[in-house]
């Protein structure tokens, strides 16, 4: 099952993609695709609706940030052992944890915008998932029992913030456009092994990052139970979980985004995002 969100920002409604591709619209069954209704019960319970007697969204209708009610956006660093030695560190004994504010978080189609004083905006393709039951001191075995599903997050980061200035990375990762999640929740039952997906991004159609979640340090269930020992996640909760090689910041010279790139990436069987760079 593919969920979704649709319609201008701030009123986006529920919604679902059918069999055909079409979105069908969940307004009036469940309030949003937050909650209760990112639960086993609550996914069943949307299983059993005949998708073909939802109303149809008009075709070109703005996709929103796929779920709803986010806390929390945790990040995952030098998740890939590729990216590591691309970015010439050492793989990390331990996951490395940092915060995307969730005013970042936009629609997967939603313009990318320059901050003010950007001079090294960068892009980072990355698995998402997304917490569907409240998950406290969880083990490695029971992990994947707490995922709703997985989707599309393009850890968008501005590298002079993040590295050359003082502080923590927080600030080079949270400004408003850089959360783009979407096009849709895709539950995990139709995930079989979300450490074998193919991914990739392009940049003005060059193709910049070509990975696999084959190459992730520490796998999707490892990272559940890990950050489940630290914080309570809850439904709606967002892990970014890492990018492959081919970032701007690992180029040789780096390259950067600029206003009127278009930014393109995707993940095998969760569909894909479009981002154009305008400046704020």
């Amino acid at each position: 099952m593919k969920l979704l969100r649709h319609g201008a920002p701030g009123a986006e409604k529920p919604g679902l993609l059918d069999k055909d591709g079409k979105i069908r619209d969940l307004t009036g069954i469940v309030p949003d695709i937050a909650g209760a209704v990112l639960s086993d019960a609550g996914l069943s319970a949307l299983r059993g609706i005949d998708a073909e007697k939802l109303p149809e969204v008009t075709p070109g209708t703005r996709l929103g940030p796929c779920v709803a009610g986010t806390g929390k956006f945790i990040c995952i660093g030098l998740n890939y052992a590729d990216h590591a030695e691309e970015a010439g560190m050492d793989v990390p004994p331990e996951p490395i944890i940092f915060m995307k504010a969730t005013s970042a978080i936009c629609g997967p189609n939603d313009p990318t915008l320059l901050p003010r004083g950007s001079e090294k905006t960068d892009w980072e393709a990355e698995l998402a998932v997304v917490i569907g039951k409240t998950a406290k001191y969880v083990n490695d075995a029971d992990a994947m029992d707490h995922v709703a599903g997985y989707t599309v997050a393009n850890d968008i980061s501005e590298r002079s913030y993040q590295i050359e200035r003082s502080g923590q990375w927080t600030k080079g990762k949270s400004c408003d456009s850089f959360g783009p999640v979407g096009p849709w929740l895709v539950t995990r039952d139709e995930v079989s092994d979300p450490q074998d997906l193919n991914m990739w991004l392009t940049v003005n159609g060059e193709k910049l990052q070509d990975g696999s979640t084959r190459t992730m340090v520490y796998s999707v269930a490892y990272l559940v139970s890990y950050l489940s020992r630290f914080m309570t996640l809850h439904p709606g909760d967002i892990i970014s979980t890492g990018t492959p090689p081919g970032v701007g910041m690992g180029m040789k010279p780096p390259r950067y985004l600029k206003a009127g790139d278009v930014v393109e990436l995707g993940i095998q069987g969760l569909g894909s995002q479009r981002q154009e760079v305008v400046v704020d």
